[in-house]
């Protein structure tokens, strides 16, 4: 056992990442990382230079959150003169509606927890289907409205 145990490195190959895990590593913020995963990000953007100008993009994007919606139009500008088709898709989409957009990221105002209330009533919505009749979902409705479970 001693011989085998010598001929097999003590380094074993760290398995590649994972799409999910360079999605979030992407997305996350730089100072969120961990040295390895910062490590291992810096050198798939080195082999991938539109991945690398992807990121570049997606971290501008997400800089704008903090009330800076008044950039939104240079990053349009910079990102349909790049040529990445799926982030061509995304910045077609904003188009779409982009007064929506605009306010969405500079006004502090944000609809967050009228979204909260919506998913929790489709969670109970989801868990009461088939179960009992509206009158027994309506109370749970309402008991989950005044913060009751």
């Amino acid at each position: 056992m001693a011989r085998l145990r010598e001929n097999v490195p003590h380094d074993p190959r760290r398995k590649a990442p994972s799409v999910r895990d360079v999605t979030s590593w992407l997305t996350r913020h730089p100072d969120r990382l961990t040295e390895d995963q910062a490590q291992q990000l810096k050198t798939i953007q080195a082999r991938c230079p539109a991945l690398d100008r992807t990121a570049h993009h997606v971290r501008a994007f997400a800089e704008m959150n903090d009330r800076q919606g008044k950039h939104l139009d240079q990053w349009i500008v910079s990102v349909q003169a790049d040529d990445l088709p799926a982030l061509h898709t995304f910045v077609t989409g904003l188009g779409q509606d982009l007064d929506a957009v605009v306010a969405g990221l500079s006004l502090r105002y944000s609809s967050g927890a009228v979204e909260g209330h919506n998913n929790k009533i489709k969670m109970l919505k989801r868990q009461m289907f088939g179960r009992a009749n509206f009158d027994l979902l309506r109370k749970r409705v309402l008991l989950a409205a005044q913060g009751r479970p």
